[in-house]
C-alpha cells in the first residue's frame, strides 16, 4: 500500500472562510427563531406549538416556520460542509463560489420562511440546492482523482 502527501491549494483558505461563514447562518436562524419564540409565548421547552396554536395565532406558526427552518438548516450544514471541504482539495476557487452560493441561498430560505412561511423558503431553497449538487458531484470527482493510478 503506497502513502502519498495531500498538498492542500494555496486558494484553500477561499473555502476555509466560506465553511466558516456557515456558523453566523447558524446564528441567524437562532436569532430568527428566539425572537419568534418571544413574540409567541412559547417558553422552553416547548419545541413547536401545536397544530392547533398555530392555527389559531399567527406568532404561533411564524415559530414553527424559524424552527423549522433552523431545523433545516442544521440537517443539510453536514453534509454541505463536507461537499465543500473535499470539492475545495480539486477544486477551491469553484468550491469557494458554489459555497458562498449555498450561504446565500440558506440565509434566503432562513428568512423567507420566517417571514412568509413555507412559500418564502422556496428561492433560497433552489439556490442552496443547486449548489449543494454541484458541491457533491464535485466531491466526488476530488476524491476519484485523488485515488491512486494504477
Amino acid at each position: 500500500m503506497a502513502s502519498y502527501a495531500l498538498q492542500v491549494p494555496s486558494e484553500y483558505g477561499y473555502v476555509l472562510t466560506v465553511a466558516a461563514s456557515s456558523f453566523f447562518v447558524n446564528t441567524l436562524h437562532f436569532v430568527l427563531s428566539g425572537k419568534a419564540r418571544k413574540q409567541s409565548g412559547l417558553t422552553y421547552p416547548i419545541p413547536y406549538a401545536s397544530q392547533e396554536q398555530a392555527a389559531k395565532d399567527p406568532k404561533a406558526y411564524k415559530f414553527n416556520c424559524a424552527q423549522r427552518a433552523h431545523g433545516n438548516f442544521v440537517e443539510n450544514v453536514t453534509p454541505f460542509l463536507g461537499a465543500l471541504l473535499i470539492s475545495g482539495l480539486w477544486f477551491p476557487t469553484a468550491s469557494a463560489a458554489l459555497g458562498a452560493g449555498w450561504i446565500f441561498g440558506r440565509t434566503w430560505y432562513a428568512i423567507g420562511y420566517t417571514w412568509y412561511g413555507p412559500p418564502g423558503r422556496a428561492k433560497g431553497f433552489v439556490i442552496s440546492t443547486l449548489c449543494d449538487t454541484a458541491l457533491k458531484v464535485m466531491a466526488v470527482i476530488a476524491g476519484v482523482k485523488l485515488l491512486p493510478q494504477a
